[in-house]
């Protein structure tokens, strides 16, 4: 196998072209169905990857451990009382040290400015998990799960994300939207809205491939969009005295049976997770008794619904994980 993009890092979806993108959803779609077949080949035998969590998660760390194991790499898990980094020892100097002793090094983290300065002096590839502004694994995996629940080009469809747009979610799909040449609509509250200099890249790529760029605060532009996304609406390291303020804001954003209808009789729902869709969880259950909402961003009837392809996305980020590593330390 070849590995076009080897030694590169994977800090934001617009360091890579349209084709690079293809590339590694192609990669993906192949390491998927040799996994599914116990065919696999190890390619990444005998490397030693680095993981950094500063914000705990589910899919993240269980993608990046499974997908190293499987193709036999060794991975060393550090959480935030496992390491100095950014407290007692700089992030150039934690970079510097990791760098000598590791292949590459994945960042879970608060600050995009860290995964910069990780990739500048860690002298590896340096991946991405989530931060702040951008959430390149998680787009990697939307794609390919758009990719295999459509009838069509990823270039010939559309899709919605409703809800706070400000963050890594928002960002990113827009971003990534773009570069796919998608029609990609943002629906929020116009304080919710991605940052101006972000929707102006996003519109500079759209240039480029085609994509229709739609920034509203009008839920009726869902209609006709193959796939509807939303998130938490409030972001893990947020206060919780911000909960009044979002629900009153994103109530209309509420993904439920109705605005599935308005979108379409096909439209497919996706969500990043984790997701407060019913009183099941401590904090949904807080919601529903302070708001009376029996379900927070997604109602459980669109959450558990037939047209709800979460599991089969969170399921993608294995896989498409997998072929960053392999794409850019393959061997």
């Amino acid at each position: 196998m070849d590995f076009p993009l080897s030694g590169r890092s994977f800090l934001r979806e617009l360091d890579f072209t349209t084709e690079e993108w293809n590339y590694l959803l192609d990669l993906a779609a192949q390491l998927k169905a040799a996994k599914r077949s116990g065919k696999e080949t190890k390619y990444l035998e005998g490397r030693n990857i680095a993981l950094i969590f500063e914000k705990s998660s589910t899919r993240t760390r269980c993608s990046f451990e499974t997908a190293a194991f499987d193709q036999g790499a060794h991975t060393t898990y550090l959480d935030p009382a496992s390491s100095h980094l950014g407290v007692k020892e700089s992030v150039a100097d934690t970079a510097r040290v990791l760098g000598r002793m590791y292949d590459a090094i994945e960042l879970r983290g608060n600050d995009q400015t860290t995964a910069e300065l990780l990739h500048e002096w860690s002298g590896v590839p340096v991946y991405n998990g989530l931060t702040d502004a951008w959430h390149p694994t998680q787009m990697l995996a939307d794609m390919l799960t758009m990719r295999e629940h459509s009838d069509r080009p990823l270039h010939e469809t559309a899709f919605a994300y409703v809800g706070d747009a400000r963050y890594n979610m928002g960002r990113s799909l827009l971003v990534t939207g773009a570069m796919m040449g998608m029609r990609t609509v943002i629906c929020a509250p116009e304080s919710l809205q991605p940052p101006a200099e972000v929707i102006e890249m996003a519109r500079e790529r759209a240039r480029e491939t085609g994509a229709e760029i739609v920034i509203t605060e009008d839920v009726g532009e869902v209609r006709g969009c193959d796939f509807l996304h939303t998130d938490m609406w409030v972001s893990m390291g947020e206060p919780d005295s911000v909960w009044d303020e979002r629900v009153a804001l994103l109530r209309p954003y509420r993904v439920d049976a109705k605005m599935m209808e308005l979108a379409g009789e096909n439209t497919k729902f996706m969500h990043c997770l984790p997701s407060l869709h019913d009183t099941s969880t401590a904090v949904g259950r807080r919601i529903y008794e302070k708001y009376g909402l029996d379900g927070c961003e997604v109602s459980n009837e669109v959450f558990e619904s037939p047209a709800s392809v979460v599991f089969d996305q969170a399921e993608n980020r294995l896989h498409t994980i997998k072929a960053v590593m392999v794409a850019t330390l393959g061997r």
